[in-house]
This record gives structure tokens, C-alpha cells and sequence, in this order.
């Protein structure tokens, strides 16, 4: 029986690498479906940093959030990735989507006691539930890639072999060791793709992708507005004047609006014309995301410390809100505006992102921050992208 009539049989799509100049390419109602499991994760462990951040444990906060967060995009990344080469969205590629929707569930449900215990064993069996759901899809294209066979393979084999690693993490003791073992683990883990893919790449859509990306970037910022709101509502029994609440609110919008503005100035899909720039830019995202997701438990510092919830020092508390903003400014820099940019710009948003650092020495939180933020913006408004052509071919 040929493969072709298998799949019709049980009515499935053959898995055809995709094409990457297919026109209209945009996400898939799964893929925002998919999506929305993320927002849960990204939520609890945003509220797990705060928590960790109101109460002063920085060192512990910083590196259970670096860690889990990592698991996050990382396990996102793979997926979008692989959908926007072999997406057939048939019902065994759905299926499997939901599985690995499972778990990041699981995963989700397993960072609190990660973050407040040290037990990673909930998290490791989410994660790994959404890694082998991976390597399923992997082998699944491999039967129908052609030249991009080997590829495939290379990439079930990889994951695959990565799990087991973070099977036995689960065996190092936590502190300095654990810590070590999980930086290794994740440079194997992130080095997958450079051994699956060092011969033929797989093909993607620049504007599929970027598209994908942005998405995830207005979901990470949803989540600090909702987070602030939940913050403030919950403040509003606890202060006897308005006038600071009034003041973070406006602010958080004012920042979260420029943000927004900064990613979404450039044409993200010039930033993905060669393999190498497609790993600086899916890479630095983990950077970009994290940053705009820990944005929201700065705010929430902030105004634990406004209510007498946290005894942070008002500079301590402020710099967990700037820092995020720093990176996420460098951060978008780097991949997507730095190219498209002119001397200006280039100037303004690394001098924006150093400046940003100020915002501690003022007696009111976030506003020089959000002052710059909207000084850049107006720099952006009057300075457009450099045109540089809307047609630019994918190297290999």
C-alpha cells in the first residue's frame, strides 16, 4: 500500500514541506487556539516572579523565571517553526497539537511548586509530554520530506535524546549544580536546530513567522495589562488616596502602548532572510518575550511597595520595572529595527534603553521611563523604516 493511499485512507494530508512565498500565508485558527494555553503559562510564571521580586528574593526569582520561561518559548518556538514548513492541519496534526496543548497545561500547573519548592518533576513531565508530541510530528514529515528527510530525522532524534537529559535533571540536587546542569541542558536543547538543519534547511514563511512572533508579543503584553489591572483593582482597597493609582495606571498604558509601537515599527520579515538570521532572531525573542512578560510583575512590585506590601526600597522596586524595558528596547533592537533603521534611530533606542535605567532616582515610578518610551516613539513616527524593497529572497 503506497503512502498516498494510506493517507487517503485514513483521511490525512500527505506532509509536504510547505511554500515559503505562498502568498497570503497567515496563521491558523489551531495555531491561535495553541496559543492561548501559553497565556496561562506565561501568567503564572509572570505572577511567580512577582511574588519572588515583591519579597526581595531577586537571585531565586530571577533564575526559576529564566529557567521556566525558557521551557515556554522554547517548546512555542519548535512549534511554530515546524508549522510554518509542514503544517497539513488535518485531524492527526490537530490531535497532536492538542496533546502538546496538554502539556503546557501540565507545565503550567507545575511552576508554582518549581518556583516555590524547587521541584521541577511536574514541569519536566509537561515539558517532555510537549517535546515527544514534537518529535511525533517530526517523524510524521519525515515519511514525505524528500530531500529534507534527513533533516527531520535529525530533528526527532535530537529532541528526543534531549529529554532524557531533563529527565535526569530531575536527579541534580537543587542550588549552584542544578543550575549549571540546566544552562548545559539548554544549550543542547537550543542546538538542535543547527544540527538538524546544517546541511539543507527546512523552508519557511518570513511573513507566516514574523506574524506568529507578533502575536505572541501582543500576548505577552496583554498579560502585563491584565496583570496591572487585576494589581490595581486589588490596591484600590488598600490606599487612602487615588492620585499614585491613577498615576500607575496611566503610565503602565503609556508604556505598554510604546512598546507595542517599537516591535510592531519595523517589517519583521527582513529579519529572516538566511538561516543564520533566523536563529538570531527566533534566539533573541527569548530575551524580547521574557522582558515584556516581567514587565507586569515590575508593576505589581511597585505597587506592593505603593499599599505597604513589599519593604523593597523604592529604587529596588523601580528597577524591576525598568530592567525588563531595557532588555525588551536592546532586545528588538538588535533583530529587527537595527537594519531597516537610520543613524538616528540606531542612536535613539540604545541610548532610550540606557537612559531607561534612570528611572530609579525619580520619586515617581515609571515616569521617566515611560517619558522616553514615547520620546523614541515620536523618533520612530518621524523616522520611517529604510527602504531597502518588499521582495527579498530567502537564502539558504
Amino acid at each position: 500500500m503506497t503512502e498516498n493511499s494510506t493517507a487517503s485512507r485514513f483521511r490525512l494530508l500527505t506532509m509536504l514541506p510547505r511554500d515559503p512565498g505562498q502568498p497570503h500565508r497567515t496563521a491558523s485558527t489551531l495555531e491561535l487556539f495553541f496559543d492561548l494555553v501559553f497565556v496561562v503559562a506565561v501568567s503564572i510564571a509572570s505572577a511567580q516572579l512577582h511574588h519572588a521580586l515583591s519579597h526581595g528574593d531577586f537571585l531565586h526569582g530571577i533564575t526559576s523565571y529564566a529557567m521556566l520561561f525558557f521551557a515556554i518559548w522554547w517548546a512555542w518556538m519548535n512549534f511554530t517553526w515546524f508549522a510554518t514548513s509542514f503544517d497539513t492541519d488535518d485531524w492527526l496534526y490537530r490531535v497532536t497539537t492538542f496533546v502538546q496543548m496538554g502539556g503546557v497545561l501540565v507545565f503550567a500547573a507545575g511552576i508554582p511548586r518549581a518556583f516555590n519548592e524547587g521541584d521541577f518533576a511536574v514541569v519536566v513531565l509537561g515539558y517532555v509530554v510537549m517535546r515527544v508530541a514534537m518529535v511525533a510530528q517530526w517523524l510524521r514529515a519525515s515519511r514525505s520530506a524528500g530531500p529534507l528527510r534527513a533533516a527531520t530525522r535529525r530533528y526527532a532524534f535530537g529532541i528526543a535524546a534531549v529529554q532524557v537529559l531533563w529527565i535526569l535533571f530531575l536527579l541534580v540536587p537543587s542550588g549552584a549544580l542544578q543550575i549549571t546542569a540546566f544552562v548545559i541542558f539548554a544549550l543542547i536543547e537550543i542546538s538542535v536546530p543547527v544540527f538538524a538543519e546544517y546541511r539543507r534547511q527546512t523552508p519557511w514563511h518570513p511573513h507566516h513567522i514574523t506574524e506568529r512572533y507578533g502575536l505572541f508579543t501582543l500576548i505577552v503584553l496583554g498579560e502585563s495589562l491584565l496583570a496591572s489591572a487585576n494589581a490595581i483593582i486589588d490596591a484600590l482597597e488598600k490606599v487612602d488616596t487615588l492620585g499614585p493609582l491613577i498615576a500607575i495606571s496611566v503610565l503602565t498604558l503609556v508604556v505598554t502602548a510604546s512598546v507595542w509601537w517599537i516591535y510592531f515599527w519595523p517589517p519583521h520579515h527582513r529579519a529572516i532572510t538566511s538561516f543564520r538570521s533566523s536563529l538570531r532572531y527566533g534566539y533573541t525573542h527569548y530575551f524580547v518575550f521574557a522582558a515584556a512578560a516581567a514587565f507586569s510583575a515590575g508593576i505589581e512590585v511597585e505597587l506592593d511597595v505603593l499599599t505597604g506590601e513589599s519593604h523593597l526600597s523604592n529604587v529596588a522596586a523601580s528597577f524591576t520595572v525598568t530592567i525588563p524595558i531595557a532588555v525588551f528596547l536592546i532586545g528588538i533592537w538588535w533583530i529587527a529595527i537595527r537594519e531597516n533603521a537610520d543613524r538616528v534611530v540606531n542612536t535613539v533606542i540604545p541610548v532610550g534603553a540606557l537612559l531607561v535605567l534612570l528611572d530609579p532616582v525619580l520619586p515617581i515610578p515609571v515616569t521617566l521611563s515611560a517619558l522616553i518610551l514615547v520620546i523614541i516613539v515620536v523618533v520612530l513616527v518621524i523616522r520611517p523604516p529604510v527602504p531597502r524593497g518588499e521582495t527579498l529572497r530567502v537564502e539558504t
